[in-house]
């Protein structure tokens, strides 16, 4: 039914909650609190002392915007309830003098401070207009998603009214075995305790129901989605003849980690099945991916096949070309580099080559995915940093050939929960050990009055030998910021404390061969000293470099910091990363977690707990149903126990035919239209 049928909800109003995504009675149901506060505790005003922790219910008697000598504006209202008054500071929140109006009931949780006597500083506030206080008092109140012209206080007055007349309309559309496995509650349930709680632990108990739907019903999608692209392209059945993989394993100067060996057995599981492999290989910055890649590689082409790994960058591409030629040359094997910059004469000797049906590997840039490369007998395609590539470039690599196996890698570390929702229609594989008698490199907070100390350091290690990068979060200066930019301090510190060294500056608007040519001098020694932006951020091995400048760290994701932290300590050398700057409090305790482990995966948990997945969802925002309750990170647990569930389910009924799937296949095709093609239905 219209959501404009629905007492108190005229036009106007049912054009605000349709801003909101809200159009039906059905829709009302679904429209979720997004926090709560809770009023169940309570405490008398004039029982706060300072230093405590408190939530208060109280009428504003007075308000106004104050100035400070700072040039601060602090926005203070006086709270008074039956026991007493206490002033309420919103430093820097001047516009709140538009919202609240003096007769307001506010709702404030916060911490008790000393400022020209007791003030209360709040950390949540609810403003419950002109609402009686002891109405909300005792009660858990939900806080919903509100729009311009529509409050959060009318939509739940909205929900409050016909919560009990639409509730009994609601019927389960999840499985009961299903429901029982999870132990979430039914759905009717779980609508009253999102919108009607009794305490904090009820709402909570609810709002995972809603989750663990959200999640299931994502994991069946992409279940789905795996099972109908390997059922419809047989891959090639490789033999593990044990040929050139022991050779190359029998003449390596190291031993493998056992995480490699784990990955290894994965993949070459995969590639001597019937299924094509589709697998995602997530490796932290320097867990040994590339070795890994060699093996598959070698395997495919003891079968007789070709096998083609594709990188981002040209200097990237000879990196890894330089490095397998290494590793291969005991098996008297020499690859083949194919980049954008190889002469018409050598390309056509290349593309001579891999027109034959010999075995071959191929290091190379997109220039793998143009026509005029065409492969007689791909076997393997692999995409490494396959994130700086678009959907597209890997589709293209991965029909060069009839059906090859594809292995993507990534040296950007997402938390294993949110991999599995993420790319649920990948085989997952995790490269989570270092190889052993790689230095732990030391990282260091430093604040701004050890600059001259901070950069004698770096003079020091350069006369030693070494080399440096100094990293900068902007290019130029800003009237709108007061960053240091990488084009401003190149000048004064090639002029200042590193004129008597080599430097260079480096940044994402030169054009693309300067950058290569830039990073190619300074691998081979003829620069001190790289300042830059994050351009480095995937960038090639220079194991003499054993310093990592960044200024302004406060700019940078924890994961964007360890990134470029694993630009050093690849050689033998001690090596350092040292953040320079004066950082708030919070920010502080944030960089002291990035300095206190180098485990890749923690560290983006921890980046993830903090700045939320936005910008990791946007990689994939076309292919992954974005979520209303349910975070995949926070709810782990859920997202584990909702895949075993979405597995268990289409092994027994692929297409959701059986009679109790009904219910959950309608509401599936509701949600997401892409549902309805993945199972045929409609």
């Amino acid at each position: 039914m219209p959501v404009t049928y629905l007492k108190g909800v005229g036009p106007a109003r049912a054009e605000a909650l349709r801003r909101l995504g809200v159009t039906t009675a059905g829709d009302l149901l679904y429209h979720i609190p997004h926090r709560y506060e809770d009023a169940s505790t309570i405490s008398p005003i004039a029982r706060l002392e300072v230093g405590m922790q408190g939530t208060v219910i109280g009428r504003v008697i007075s308000k106004g915007v104050l100035p400070t000598r700072k040039g601060l504006r602090v926005f203070q209202a006086v709270l008074k309830d039956d026991s007493g008054m206490i002033e309420v500071g919103w430093p820097g929140q001047p516009y709140l003098d538009r919202t609240i109006e003096k007769g307001d009931v506010l709702l404030v949780s916060g911490a008790v401070r000393f400022f020209h006597g007791r003030q209360l500083q709040p950390r949540e506030f609810v403003n419950l207009g002109d609402d009686d206080t002891g109405t909300a008092q005792g009660r858990v109140l939900a806080v919903y998603p509100a729009t311009e012209g529509l409050s959060f206080k009318v939509i739940r007055g909205i929900i409050d009214a016909h919560l009990e007349g639409l509730l009994p309309l609601v019927t389960e559309y999840l499985p009961a075995d299903v429901l029982r496995s999870a132990r979430v509650p039914a759905i009717r349930d779980a609508l009253r305790m999102v919108h009607r709680p009794t305490s904090m632990a009820e709402a909570m108990e609810g709002r995972s129901r809603l989750a663990y739907e959200e999640l299931l019903f994502v994991q069946l999608l992409q279940q789905r989605a795996k099972s109908l692209a390997r059922t419809g392209r047989l891959g090639i059945r490789f033999e593990n003849r044990r040929d050139l993989t022991t050779k190359l394993r029998e003449a390596l100067p190291f031993t493998l980690t056992g995480a490699q060996v784990r990955v290894l057995r994965e993949i070459f599981g995969d590639m001597c099945g019937e299924q094509r492999m589709q697998r995602l290989l997530q490796g932290d910055v320097g867990s040994g991916k590339t070795i890994v890649a060699v093996f598959a590689a070698l395997l495919a082409m003891e079968n007789g096949y070709q096998a083609a790994i594709m990188a981002p960058t040209e200097l990237l591409a000879e990196q890894h070309f330089q490095s397998i030629s290494r590793l291969l040359a005991p098996l008297a094997i020499e690859p083949i580099l194919l980049t954008g910059s190889i002469k018409p004469k050598a390309r056509r000797e290349i593309a001579s080559r891999l027109a034959e049906a010999r075995p071959s590997l191929v290091v190379g840039t997109h220039a793998l995915v143009q026509e005029s490369s065409q492969f007689s007998r791909l076997g393997l395609a692999v995409v490494d940093e396959q994130h700086r590539f678009g959907v597209e470039q890997r589709k293209a690599l991965s029909a060069k050939g009839e059906s090859p196996d594809v292995l993507l890698m990534s040296a950007t570390p997402i938390p294993r929960s949110l991999a599995l929702t993420l790319y649920g229609d990948l085989d997952l594989s995790l490269l989570d050990e270092r190889p052993p008698g790689r230095q732990p490199i030391t990282t260091a907070l430093r604040p701004e009055s050890t600059r001259d100390r901070v950069l004698e350091f770096v003079v020091r290690e350069v006369a030693k030998g070494r080399q440096a990068y100094v990293v900068y979060p902007v290019i130029e200066e800003s009237e709108k910021t007061d960053l240091k930019a990488a084009t401003t301090m190149f000048e004064l510190l090639s002029a200042g404390a590193f004129r008597e060294l080599r430097t260079a500056l480096l940044h994402g608007r030169l054009p693309s061969d300067e950058k290569d040519a830039l990073m190619r001098r300074f691998r081979d020694g003829d620069i001190d000293v790289l300042i830059a932006t994050t351009v480095i951020e995937v960038g090639i091995d220079v194991p003499n470099a054993t310093v990592m400048l960044v200024e302004h760290p406060e700019r940078f994701g924890l994961s964007q910091l360890h990134q470029l932290r694993g630009r050093v300590g690849r050689g033998g050398e001690q090596s350092w990363c040292v953040l320079l700057g004066d950082v708030s409090p919070i920010t502080r305790q944030r960089l002291e977690i990035f300095a206190g482990t180098e485990d890749g995966f923690e560290i983006a948990r921890a980046d993830l707990d903090l700045r939320g997945m936005g910008d990791l969802f946007g990689e994939r925002q076309s292919g992954v149903p974005t979520f209303r309750v349910a975070d995949p990170l926070r709810d782990e647990q859920l997202n584990v126990l909702a895949r075993d569930a979405a597995v268990r389910m289409l092994e027994k009924d692929p297409d959701l035919e059986a009679p109790e799937h009904a219910p959950l296949k309608r509401v599936m095709g509701e949600r997401y239209a892409r549902s309805l093609e993945l199972f045929r239905v409609g």
